[in-house]
């Protein structure tokens, strides 16, 4: 009991580690550059930022290492509540993060692109800023494909935590409900037009936020409450 007491506490660790580095790299540091309706303004806040900018990148890749530990440690946790749906939670997580590490690839081509001194001599201003967008499309692109892993990863973690036991069911059920909300964002954005403006694709992934920063909350503060039972 002891052993899960701190499995539990460090897995919460870690998935704090997560949240607050997602929330700045995905969140904040966006918020901060971003200019509704003027990409050139944004990719004049973008050289102007130019550390801010890095620190999201450097907090990106903290983030994406903590998230490929995060479901190794769950699985000790969890895996006696069903091993199948334990090793269904890594494989979806896992995926995620070379998709996103080579997404940010293209985030740092955005910056070296007009920044980089050299390049400058030899492009002119306004081919230099269509390559910069460009690049941040392709980061965009490629966190929404790893979104659908973000997503998918939640629905045998979120079945786990709710057949557990040791873990409050409310916290499975939001997980559950997220990984749905990931889902209609992604496949809503790809295939119904003005979907990105619809209400309802700001607040499709709430469950998930409430889920994941509650299960991690639980996790670092009060632990398991019991040993997980076995099932299969």
């Amino acid at each position: 009991m002891a052993t899960e007491r701190a499995i539990s506490r460090g897995a919460g660790a870690v998935y704090l580690l997560v949240v607050v580095t997602g929330i700045f790299s995905l969140g904040y540091v966006p918020g901060q550059l971003r200019v509704a309706g003027d990409p050139q303004a944004m990719l004049g806040n973008l050289v102007a930022h130019q550390q801010l900018f890095q620190w999201g990148v450097a907090a990106f890749l903290i983030e994406q290492v903590a998230f490929l530990l995060l479901p190794l440690i769950l699985f000790r946790l969890l895996q006696h509540v069903h091993r199948a749906a334990a090793v269904a939670m890594v494989a979806f997580a896992v995926t995620a993060v070379p998709i996103a590490l080579v997404a940010a690839s293209h985030r740092l081509d955005a910056l070296a692109v007009l920044t980089d001194t050299r390049l400058s001599a030899l492009v002119a201003p306004e081919v230099r800023n269509a390559m910069a967008l460009q690049s941040l499309q392709s980061w965009s692109n490629g966190i929404h494909i790893a979104s659908l892993f973000w997503g998918l990863w939640l629905l045998p973690f979120g079945w786990l935590v709710f057949k557990s036991g040791v873990l409050p069911k409310v916290f499975g059920v939001l997980l559950m409900l997220g990984c749905l909300g990931y889902a209609a964002n992604v496949f809503g954005e790809l295939l119904v037009p003005g979907y990105a403006e619809m209400a309802f694709s700001n607040y499709a992934t709430a469950p998930a936020s409430l889920g994941e920063i509650g299960i991690c909350l639980w996790l670092l503060v009060v632990g398991v409450r019991g040993r997980a039972r076995t099932t299969i």
